[in-house]
């Protein structure tokens, strides 16, 4: 089965029923083409890691979440939220934890190590792109793997945390129907409302995990970085991302802006499909995968 083109507003589209055709569609030697010259920033979101069994927000994993994400105004306002969060995270965090970066992750990395890459910024929490071996990634929401304090503004690690958490909570064992993509499960009340919380081992102020929560706004120097990487790029790569919310979408717009290539690989539309000179609605990793192979065959 060939790739099924469509030349609408926003460039060229292709959809990927089939890899086997990968190599010789329009679209994806385009894309070939654009990675090959190099100083491309990629801009990666959940659906990267969805191979990797965890589920994401918009996509065909996130249309089955049965709980809305926390956000910051209820996680420092409520004791009874934050002692919920905890609970969901304590059990979710395991999940994450286990993670092991899928060949999307390892192609990314890939990129990197033979100098196609000028810099990845990830909306992803899990570390993924580390674990594979990136380097200098930028972690736009932050990282579930660190935990800060409110107060006095310490970060410790979130192992530290969960040995704390295991340790006040003995014989506490929670019955888990599913886990969402920020590391919450979904509990029962009756199972968080057990759950006993810590505090910072420093000041004995609140413990937040190190990410951005839906309503927090991301650090400005973070987001000046960011913006100085999409600019100098000759390309910017979307991956996995429905670029629903203008945390990520902005910097396809300043792209645009500036007249710097767009190319979306997604499954299903995005936001920035208009913007972009091509997009695959094709899975991630095999898409990368056989993006490897391309650019090896045109050397």
């Amino acid at each position: 089965m060939t790739w099924a083109i469509d030349e609408g507003p926003g460039g060229v589209f292709g959809a990927l029923p089939d890899p086997s055709g990968v190599l010789t569609s329009p679209p994806f030697r385009l894309l070939v083409d654009l990675i090959a010259d190099g100083d491309v920033v990629i801009l990666s979101g959940a659906g990267l890691s969805t191979e990797s069994g965890i589920p994401d927000y918009r996509g065909e994993s996130g249309l089955k979440r049965r709980a809305e994400p926390m956000t910051y105004q209820t996680f420092v306002g409520s004791a009874a939220a934050r002692r919920r969060y905890w609970a969901r995270s304590h059990v979710g965090w395991r999940h994450v934890a286990r993670a092991v970066p899928n060949a999307g992750h390892h192609a990314v990395a890939e990129l990197q190590a033979r100098g196609l890459i000028a810099g990845i910024i990830t909306q992803n929490v899990d570390g993924l792109h580390q674990a594979a071996g990136a380097q200098h990634v930028i972690e736009l929401h932050g990282g579930l793997d660190r935990v800060r304090c409110l107060d006095c503004g310490q970060r410790t690690s979130r192992h530290l945390l969960d040995q704390r958490l295991r340790a006040a909570n003995p014989g506490w064992d929670a019955q888990v129907s599913a886990i969402n993509p920020d590391g919450d499960a979904i509990l029962a009340d009756d199972q968080t409302d057990a759950f006993q919380l810590v505090d910072c081992h420093s000041c004995g102020g609140l413990l937040k995990p190190d990410v951005v929560f839906f309503g927090e706004n991301v650090p400005r120097p973070r987001v000046q970085k960011c913006y100085a990487l999409t600019e100098r790029a000759n390309t910017l790569l979307v991956l996995g991302s429905t670029l629903t919310v203008m945390s990520g979408y902005r910097f396809v717009r300043r792209a645009t802006e500036l007249a710097i290539p767009v190319a979306i690989i997604n499954r299903g539309r995005t936001r920035g499909d208009a913007h972009a000179l091509l997009t695959l609605d094709a899975p991630l990793g095999s898409t990368l995968t056989a993006l490897l192979a391309g650019l090896g065959s045109t050397r």
